[in-house]
């Protein structure tokens, strides 16, 4: 896009020629920039904010977006390129800016920022304390009477939100009727919750409405994690309740606290200590990027919640930055400590604006080391172990997953979407251990029953074409066996036209017309798209700004196939879900393979040791490595080994210590 007539395009990389000496179109109007904190709104020819920013010194960060070589990587080049029009706001300080900056990027939702979704499946639990007699409601959208009182806890998964309301229900005297109160005070007999002790009974009219709002306030924090603090208070109860003699309330009271000790059990304590804090977990595997939340409350794991972000080259500390300051201003309750995988450039500017939320101290660290480094690590398993499950669920619902099997149909030119796909992964150490893995997808979910691993015979060192050769004949003499399930409507290689000329070629030997395709990656070792039988590239891969690469380009010109952003991450995600999946599967059986030669070389090495003896230590201690950690009592006392042979294990591995 030209951004003005007389002003020179710029190059494939979004840049400005250097040797141009024109006069950019908005030199003037940044003259008139003042030097002050503000937030600036970057709009395209239509007048549409395509980014929001804040900056220190609004008219040196605008120079440094005008520039005759505006510095940044290849998304800021792009969103460089469609700029038009641009508009500032003053702020009294930095602060103001990043709080103005994050209400106008939830109110434009540019394209180029980074944008926390709003989705459906993820709800809240909604406490009304801004009524009388609060309610517990479920709710899919923070709504404006949060300003008046409301509480809003979550997101959460839609089964953790149905087990947190049973769980409140067990624990809490609260009430589930539709009655409306105060309106419908007195006007029936109380429902059968109330005889049974679940339910104080408010609907009498004899219950303040302060002992009511007492139970809402535990509830909430109940929600905020201190459950350490409701217990004590519930203690408290049954011991008053006791002394008064009155036992009946002190034995639904009893109840109450089993019920709260039992699902105290069940959250992981992570820390020693009653710490409270938040760990940020980042994970991408090239299609897209996962950041995953874990909320310590008083040293126990109590909620988890996943956000995902189509991977576009985003560094992780934007990420987290734009987290922070998109995700906390909704969140029910900030701890004093949040620990990070990066810290913002700004990190001063986040840290008061969280302080000014929470109207207290709040810490942003990035720890190297010790309990926290450790936590970190943790977030980092669980936000890959998501970003896995994601991917694998196709990132959406079944109809989304059937649109994208169809637009992957178009592409191979297939006569209708494959409900079955094989893929086929090669996976070895040399000419040792070449193990191959079979994995299945039906309708694009994968079908874990139908995987299969193949131990292959190497004799004259690593060959992957062969070794898929061998692979594909092995599947195929058992097509008659149920076990394996039916013949594929597509079969994918991991790699590229050679693995796929191999399979190909042993269909053809078989007269059975199955396409095949090789799934191939870029340099950074991403999935990249698709290549044919007749070598034809379909990249999926596209620059921030929309413009495909190269092989990308030559891929839709022989398909005809108009590919936008969103298609482009479907297929993309269905096929990373497939490949990764393929090279994970054969690489654990390649794993197994290798420990398995090594412990068998370990002990065979053992003068007195054949199979016999050695099935015997393997059968008593399970590991090779429990056995090289065995003493000598312990390997003698293995039935069947005898005195000699146990010495001379013993002796092999501890051939080093002094006698």
């Amino acid at each position: 896009m030209r951004l003005h007539p007389t002003w020179p395009n710029p190059n494939s990389n979004g840049a400005y020629p250097s040797g141009s000496l024109m006069p950019h179109p908005f030199e003037n109007r940044l003259d008139l920039v003042p030097q002050d904190p503000g937030v600036y709104l970057m709009k395209d020819a239509s007048g549409s904010v395509i980014y929001v920013g804040k900056a220190n010194n609004l008219r040196q960060r605008l120079r440094s977006y005008f520039a005759a070589n505006p510095q940044g990587n290849a998304k800021v080049q792009a969103m460089i390129a469609r700029i038009c029009d641009f508009s500032t706001i003053i702020c009294a300080h930095e602060l103001e800016a990043l709080v103005l900056e994050s209400t106008l990027i939830k109110k434009h939702m540019p394209p180029y920022n980074i944008l926390l979704r709003d989705d459906r499946d993820y709800p809240y639990i909604r406490v009304t304390m801004n009524e009388m007699y609060p309610r517990v409601l479920k709710a899919f959208r923070i709504g404006p009477d949060r300003s008046e009182g409301a509480r809003y806890f979550g997101p959460y998964l839609a089964g953790d939100v149905a087990q947190a309301l049973d769980a409140l229900r067990a624990i809490f005297p609260l009430k589930t009727c539709r009655r409306v109160l105060p309106r419908d005070i007195g006007k029936e007999r109380p429902c059968l919750n109330y005889y049974i002790g679940r339910c104080i009974g408010p609907c009498k009219g004899d219950v303040p409405a302060e002992d009511y709002r007492q139970v809402m306030t535990r509830i909430c924090r109940f929600f905020e994690g201190q459950t350490s603090d409701v217990l004590s208070a519930l203690q408290a109860e049954m011991t008053s309740a006791a002394d008064r003699l009155a036992f009946e309330e002190a034995a639904r009271i009893r109840d109450r606290i089993q019920a709260l000790e039992k699902l105290m059990q069940k959250q992981t304590v992570v820390d020693s200590h009653p710490v409270d804090r938040d760990v940020i977990g980042f994970c991408g595997n090239g299609s897209e990027i996962c950041l995953q939340k874990l909320e310590i409350r008083q040293g126990r794991l109590v909620a988890a919640a996943a956000f995902f972000w189509p991977d576009s080259d985003l560094d992780p500390s934007d990420v987290v930055r734009a987290f922070i300051v998109q995700h906390y201003p909704d969140t029910a309750w900030i701890p004093p400590e949040i620990l990070l995988p990066a810290s913002p450039a700004d990190l001063p500017a986040v840290t008061d604006y969280l302080e000014s939320l929470r109207h207290g101290r709040c810490v942003l660290r990035v720890p190297q080391r010790g309990r926290g480094a450790a936590l970190l690590q943790m977030a980092k398993a669980n936000a890959a172990e998501s970003l896995r499950r994601h991917t694998l669920q196709g990132g959406s619902k079944q109809t989304a997953l059937q649109e994208t099997l169809k637009l992957l149909s178009e592409l191979l030119e297939l006569p209708q979407p494959p409900h079955r796909i094989e893929a086929l992964d090669i996976s070895h150490m040399g000419a040792q251990d070449v193990a191959a893995g079979l994995v299945v997808f039906e309708d694009g979910r994968p079908s874990r029953r139908h995987y299969r691993h193949f131990k292959l015979e190497s004799h004259n060192g690593p060959d992957d074409y062969e070794a898929m050769r061998q692979t594909l004949r092995r599947r195929l003499a058992r097509l008659d066996d149920p076990k394996f399930g039916a013949l594929p409507d597509l079969i994918l290689a991991d790699g590229g036209i050679g693995q796929v000329r191999a399979l190909a070629q042993v269909l053809e030997d078989q007269k059975l017309g199955v396409p095949v395709a090789g799934m191939v990656k870029d340099d950074r070792h991403r999935t990249r798209g698709l290549v044919t039988l007749s070598g034809r590239i379909i990249g999926l891969r596209t620059l921030p700004d929309g413009a495909p690469l190269q092989l990308a380009d030559r891929a839709r010109e022989e398909t005809g196939a108009e590919l936008d952003a969103g298609e482009r991450l479907a297929l993309l995600r269905l096929l990373t879900a497939i490949q990764d999946e393929a090279h994970r599967f054969a690489g654990r059986y390649q794993s197994q393979l290798h420990q398995k030669r090594q412990t068998r070389f370990s002990l065979e090495a053992i003068p007195g040791v054949g199979p016999a003896r050695r099935r015997l230590l393997l059968k008593h201690f399970a590991t090779i490595k429990q056995v090289s950690q065995a003493a000598l009592p312990d390997l003698q006392a293995v039935k069947g080994l005898g005195a000699a042979a146990a010495a001379a294990v013993y002796k092999h591995f501890h051939s080093n210590e002094e006698t």
